[in-house]
């Protein structure tokens, strides 16, 4: 079926006028969020297409948030070692501080811009277009982008999806409830997806240009020193057993904090998902009669620790970019947003460090890889939210299953950079 259909046309100028009448109101939310983090509203003239230096020729990579930025940087690292100059763009703040601190010795040089993506109107992505003259683009994960992808086809920009899955609940959802959706997939160019299943999903819905090519977090890069950092961390807090709780979201706090007061012989980390959480988050840990101590007061830019070990039933991870860190501390990891519906976040940091990881019911976001993970005894799955305390005491995945697994889904990034000439060629 060609792109754009006329179902696809309509939609377009419905989706426009929303936007049009709805700009005010999103500008009151950049604000608004300012309020708590100024870069929200920081460079406000990009939003609109207007950027202050471009970079032409370049490889786009759309990575909305901090998630999409980690899973694409070996790509880009990759893409910058062949002489590809590349403009990244995110939406918010966490993405774009991430960007522009792993890629910093890049954007000196003029080899990496970092810019918000323009808001979803044909003429802010003509100014991007002239700003950036990309020769192709890279969506991280799946983010449909009505306008991002209308403009992309209509200038003639080939859109790849990259690292893509289209999830179970985004899959049935489409079918029954929004198959505009779906037919919007059609206009990009191709896709780089992480199994044969999500292959298949893709063209169900008429995308069929397609390379399998896995999991792009499984080749990301691991910092020696957060590793030596966090091992000799837990030996200053004197901790036998200690338990990282990765990625907590908002709504998983009550049951976290009934498994801390469960294992009482165990020193917990805590790392929440969303930075501004960070002060709400301790003194609900305070709340509940936990001693807590904050990375931020115990150690130093380089992880040092600063004045005597504390008595601590609680490490909160009150810092970004630095998970590895808390991981290296863990016996066990248990990863957040999993006992929740909007569910699990990604499993591939503590699969590489060869930790037991444990995920909640909900793993729809990571089906691949976390399906396979847990069919190949990698991690544990509990199916209730209740179960995690005693899952927390059960015999732990033997290491070198855990190991062969994660070698077993490596080498994402070269099959990435092979797939993409020959996407681009068939397309």
């Amino acid at each position: 079926m060609p792109y754009p259909t006329t179902k696809i046309r309509l939609f377009l100028v419905g989706y426009t006028l929303l936007w049009v009448l709805g700009l005010p109101f999103i500008l009151i939310y950049l604000w608004h969020r300012a309020r708590r983090d100024p870069d929200y509203f920081a460079h406000l003239g990009e939003r609109f297409g207007r950027y202050p230096t471009g970079l032409q020729n370049a490889v786009w990579v759309h990575a909305v948030s901090l998630g999409e930025v980690r899973s694409g940087a070996p790509l880009i690292k990759a893409l910058l070692a062949q002489g590809d100059p590349i403009v990244i763009t995110c939406f918010t703040p966490a993405g774009r501080r991430e960007a522009m601190a792993q890629f910093s010795p890049e954007i000196r040089s003029g080899k990496v811009a970092v810019v918000w993506v323009p808001f979803e109107f044909n003429w802010c992505f003509r100014r991007f277009f002239r700003a950036f003259t990309p020769r192709y683009g890279l969506v991280m994960e799946v983010e449909i982008w009505p306008r991002m992808i209308a403009a992309c086809h209509r200038a003639g920009v080939p859109l790849l999806l990259c690292n893509a899955q289209y999830t179970t609940k985004s899959f049935a959802r489409d079918a029954a409830r929004t198959p505009v959706m779906a037919q919007m997939l059609r206009g990009f160019a191709g896709g780089l997806v992480k199994s044969d299943l999500q292959a298949e999903r893709f063209r169900t819905v008429g995308l069929t240009n397609l390379a399998v090519t896995g999991e792009l977090r499984f080749d990301q890069a691991i910092p020696p020193a957060q590793l030596d950092a966090g091992r000799t961390a837990r030996k200053w807090l004197n901790a036998s057993k200690t338990v990282t709780i990765a990625s907590a979201v908002e709504g998983e706090d009550d049951l976290f904090i009934a498994t801390i007061r469960a294992h009482q012989d165990t020193l917990f980390v805590y790392v929440p998902r969303a930075p501004e959480r960070f002060g709400d988050v301790a003194q609900m840990l305070t709340d509940a009669g936990l001693r807590v101590g904050r990375r931020s007061e115990l150690f130093n830019t380089k992880l040092s620790a600063q004045g005597a070990a504390p008595d601590i039933d609680v490490l909160l991870g009150d810092s970004l970019g630095e998970m590895y860190f808390y991981l290296a501390m863990a016996d066990r990891v248990v990863v957040g947003g999993g006992f929740l519906p909007q569910g699990s976040h990604n499993i591939s940091e503590p699969l590489a460090l060869g930790k037991p990881t444990i995920v909640g019911p909900e793993i729809w976001p990571i089906e691949y890889p976390a399906t396979e993970a847990i069919a190949a005894g990698a991690v544990i799955q509990v199916a209730q939210a209740d179960q995690l305390a005693q899952a927390l005491r059960d015999p732990v995945p033997d290491s070198a299953t855990i190991t062969a697994f994660f070698a077993d889904h490596t080498g994402a990034v070269a099959k990435t950079l092979a797939a993409i000439p020959r996407l681009l060629t068939r397309r």
